[in-house]
């Protein structure tokens, strides 16, 4: 009764007192609460406010089964990656991003297999190993892999073009914890803009390039899954990521290799790109 700017959010957060659940409460208490100040700071007018509605409106109905935009808002406003962050490994590989379209199952592949069904682009291996924390191999880890193509698009956004699960894999490591599958060298490539986050990034001045990257999730018994990226080392907008997930730890070398033996190896003739690098699972109960 008789709410007020001074009254609102304590009477709010009263409403939430019986709250059975102690972390929903802290959870809605504290939203409340800052909500209710940045609406005190910003003072929108009612037509702000109706425009806010529709925006986050138009959001959830450019989401489907192949398109995620509101982990895309999340993604560019950098709470993706603050999340990243603030759960990430002491000790193992760097988190990133999941993304939005890690939205469809990646095909289970055998290693040394190509994840590149089109056969276009720039001939790339990919190669090296799944470590625990004190260095030990990881044998017969879960290995999600996937990326865009040669001209930046992912499956899911050319289904006339690309063949469902083009880019996309999934592997077990060996009993060593190695890993290797060939694919085509990622492009950067702008996040979708033809939805309301497009046109945020459009009215605040922002470009939508993501740096080439290739995405990994890895899961491993006893350890903290990790999903991360691999990022190109001379890609364009490796210091401006739409996305905010580049982490230098994680700038690789795809460097032009013209060994024979390494090829022959790979199944592919020389020369060709190779990117090398492992991921680090920390253990589970360091947590």
């Amino acid at each position: 009764m008789d709410f007020t700017v001074e009254t609102a959010t304590d009477a709010v957060v009263d409403s939430f007192r019986e709250t059975k659940d102690q972390r929903l409460q802290q959870v809605m208490e504290s939203l409340t609460r800052h909500l209710h100040d940045f609406v005190r700071d910003i003072e929108p007018t009612l037509e702000e406010w109706e425009e806010a509605i529709d925006f986050l409106t138009a959001v959830g109905q450019k989401c489907d089964d192949t398109r995620q935009e509101f982990v895309l808002l999340s993604d560019v406003l950098g709470v993706s990656m603050l999340v990243e962050t603030m759960n990430g490994s002491e000790e193992g590989t760097e988190s990133t991003v999941l993304g939005p379209f890690h939205m469809t199952e990646s095909p289970s592949r055998e290693l040394g297999d190509s994840i590149d069904l089109l056969g276009t682009g720039r001939l790339c291996v990919v190669s090296g190993r799944v470590l625990a924390a004190d260095g030990t191999p990881l044998p017969d880890t879960e290995l999600d892999v996937w990326q865009c193509s040669e001209d930046g698009f992912y499956d899911v956004q050319q289904p006339d073009v690309q063949p469902p699960g083009n880019g996309r894999g999934l592997f077990r490591t060996d009993d060593e914890g190695r890993f290797w599958f060939r694919t085509v060298v990622p492009s950067h490539y702008p996040i979708p803009t033809d939805g309301p986050v497009g046109r945020l990034l459009e009215a605040t001045g922002r470009h939508p390039y993501r740096p080439a990257h290739v995405h990994f999730i890895a899961e491993a018994e006893g350890h903290q899954p990790v999903t991360t990226h691999v990022f190109v080392a001379d890609s364009p907008y490796i210091d401006s990521d739409a996305v905010f997930a580049v982490k230098s730890g994680l700038i690789i070398e795809f460097a032009e290799s013209d060994d024979e033996q390494e090829a022959q190896r790979h199944g592919v003739t020389a020369p060709f790109v190779h990117a090398r690098f492992d991921i680090v699972l920390e253990p589970e109960a360091s947590r």
